[in-house]
């Protein structure tokens, strides 16, 4: 076995690459940018070599650099992880020729599966199901709007060397074309390098499925079952499980067979994933794309099988035989991944940027009726910045079913604590116990079918109002309580109260508090039946966790300085607890009008001024695009909310924006 490897990434999956390596006693180097630098993966790594500034393309994806780094430690191999150079042929192929092993497929592979319109060309010869759709170059917008006419309206505007969930539009029309040809051009060239785009039939009430596969040098190539990939923001994966809830074995069998079959077409030697869109209706299912490299979604395969697929990638990149079969590949139980990102899904999930004041997941391993996992490269502190993908981590639960992993997946992201900034928790949590997507009809529009005017939150049922209600009393009766014993004060000790007042929303719920020493807590609101309260919280942990009325139940809270945020199950409320007195006065307040921002184009997030489309008294109609502005390597077009004439632009291409700045004013 390779006796040190280079770890060509940052993040998660270099994390992850060296936790793998570790047990396997294989040295880990990784290399790191400027905002990297403190980074969890270069804490971790037996060595670490700085390639450059922050931006990728000044450093990740710098062959010359990362080549240099090898040569430097003395590291036999490369594991790439995702992105940045993982599926680029040029590198795979120099490594072969600088004599520095490849810990993924030969480069012939990448090449033939990295061009969406060759890999198409090679599905179909190989007898892989797939989509209608024009397979040539598309030089010009009126091109493009000729070709999606021919097809057929919805059409999918993607770049040949795409990945990711980045340079994709979904066109339902023509200005639908006009707009997110450019756009998908322009998004191809920065992220990728290559702005070559094709156009193929968007499938309607379509599901994500892919098949991992696994091959070796000596010609042996097997599938670990599928993944379903279906709940999707922006074409990026959000929530991902194992197996499908969509198929049965003789289709998981099928499809299983064609993605061997296209792998065995490039003699594919290493992990890699045959993505296919999959029709709810019929089952029928049609090739999209291969990926050459390891998933982000990896962990539910890993989960279900047994299989850690890193080792796997490893041994067969030192030449070693695949010691497994296809008749040893079964399905254990039931996975399911949720990406946790810096974003904010009451902003129609618009990347978040800054420090992690908290960051506090749940433990791994064992969590009501089954197991959890957590993959993430980042620790409290640390920064999450505008150059790179908005993941914060995963959080991976398993159980004996389906319902089993998405019960614990919803408790276990009741223990996440994240403070600093914005977070998608609300939303998953919400996601695992709505109605649909618990009965598994699903399809890449869930999201949008589900919620149509973006994500507002859940209203809390009477359940889930009581346990705040008891959580904010009781967090708020021990801090009084601790107070009041606290020593060294210059004036006389006030009483711990018994009687509060919990605001949440605009609702006054009075409270009666009887606080033991034991953890234990008799709360009785607006006069009503006490609610008996047994608790084994402790202050530093921010979660109240344990017995209410004889049922467990966890809520988790921050910010004491405004009030107490709890999360629960995808409802987020602000609790104010205060005296009667108090309570009385904030009833008198008045409703602070909110201000209008129909006459301003203010930017949504912090990033980068890609274009301005108008001129100074310019008329502009209501939803016309105004700016385009990057972050987190997404290109997000900002249009106007109303109808206006052009007063003054505050910002230029190139220019660096924060949140809320206002960069276009009409009269």
């Amino acid at each position: 076995m390779f006796k040190k490897i280079l770890i060509a990434n940052r993040g998660e999956i270099a994390v992850r690459v060296i936790k793998t390596c570790r047990r396997m006693g294989v040295k880990t180097v990784v290399v790191y940018s400027d905002a990297d630098a403190g980074s969890m993966a270069v804490e971790m790594a037996d060595e670490a070599v700085h390639i450059g500034p922050s931006p990728a393309a000044q450093s990740y994806l710098l062959a010359d650099k990362i080549i240099a780094a090898v040569k430097q430690t003395g590291a036999e191999a490369i594991h790439p992880g995702f992105g940045f150079l993982s599926e680029n042929p040029a590198f795979a192929k120099r490594l072969e020729e600088e004599g520095i092993g490849w810990i993924g497929p030969n480069a012939f592979a990448i090449d033939a599966m990295g061009d969406k319109i060759s890999s198409k060309k090679l599905a179909a010869e190989a007898g892989v199901s797939t989509v209608p759709g024009h397979m040539g170059l598309i030089e010009d917008t009126a091109e493009a709007v000729k070709i999606s006419q021919e097809i057929g309206y919805p059409v999918m505007i993607k770049a040949s060397a795409g990945g990711g969930g980045k340079g994709i539009r979904v066109a339902y029309n023509d200005k639908d074309v006009q707009e997110g040809f450019p756009a998908v051009k322009a998004e191809a060239k920065a992220s990728f390098g290559d702005d070559r785009v094709f156009i193929e039939k968007f499938i309607l009430e379509p599901r994500h499925i892919e098949i991992q596969v696994l091959g070796d040098k000596h010609g042996n190539c097997i599938y670990l079952n599928e993944r379903e990939c279906s709940i999707q923001r922006r074409n990026q994966k959000v929530i991902e499980e194992a197996p499908s809830p969509l198929l049965d074995p003789e289709t998981r069998k099928k499809m299983g067979e064609q993605a061997v079959a296209l792998a065995k077409a490039v003699n594919y030697d290493s992990a890699g994933t045959v993505e296919f869109v999959a029709s709810g209706k019929d089952k029928g299912f049609y090739f999209l794309e291969m990926n050459t490299r390891l998933q982000v979604e990896h962990p539910v395969t890993e989960m279900i099988t047994g299989v850690d697929l890193v080792e796997q990638m490893l041994r067969v990149a030192y030449g070693e035989k695949l010691k497994l079969k296809q008749s040893d590949i079964g399905i254990n139980g039931w996975a399911v991944e949720s990406r946790v990102y810096a974003e904010d899904p009451y902003r129609n999930f618009l990347p978040s940027i800054g420090r992690l004041k908290r960051f506090h997941p749940p433990g791994e391993g064992k969590l009501g009726k089954g197991e959890v996992r957590m993959d993430s490269g980042v620790r409290e502190g640390d920064e999450i910045s505008m150059f790179y993908d908005p993941m914060i981590a995963k959080l991976i639960t398993h159980g004996k079913d389906r319902n089993t992993a998405l019960d614990v997946h919803g408790e276990a992201l009741d223990r996440f604590h994240i403070e600093g900034i914005q977070d998608n928790i609300p939303f998953i949590a919400a996601v695992m116990d709505e109605k649909r997507f618990r009965s598994g009809n699903i399809t890449t529009a869930y999201i949008k079918d589900e919620f149509p005017e973006g994500f507002h939150g859940v209203a809390p049922t009477k359940t889930q109002e009581t346990q705040l209600i008891c959580a904010a009393a009781y967090v708020h009766g021990f801090f009084s309580r601790r107070a009041a014993l606290t020593s060294g004060r210059m004036t006389p000790l006030p009483e711990a109260r018994r009687d509060w007042v919990v605001i949440l929303g605009d609702q006054q719920h009075p409270v009666t508090l009887e606080l033991d020493t034991d953890g234990q807590a008799e709360i009785t609101i607006n006069g009503g039946k006490p609610h008996s309260l047994v608790t084994n919280w402790h202050p530093g942990q921010h979660l109240v966790e344990g017995m209410l009325d004889g049922k467990p139940f966890a809520v988790k809270f921050a910010d004491r300085t405004e009030g107490y945020v709890f999360r629960h199950r995808g409802v987020t409320l602000r609790a104010l607890v205060c005296t009667p007195q108090i309570a009385e006065l904030h009833a008198r307040l008045p409703e602070k009008p909110k201000p209008d921002t129909s006459k301003l184009i203010i930017s949504p997030m912090p990033g980068l001024v890609v274009s301005v489309d108008v001129a100074l008294g310019q008329e502009v109609q209501e939803g016309e695009a105004v700016c385009v502005v990057e972050a987190m390597k997404m290109q997000n077009i900002i249009r106007a909310e109303a109808t206006g004439t052009v007063k003054a632009i505050n910002v230029k291409s190139g220019d660096s924006v924060a949140a809320d700045e206002i960069m276009v004013e009409f009269a």
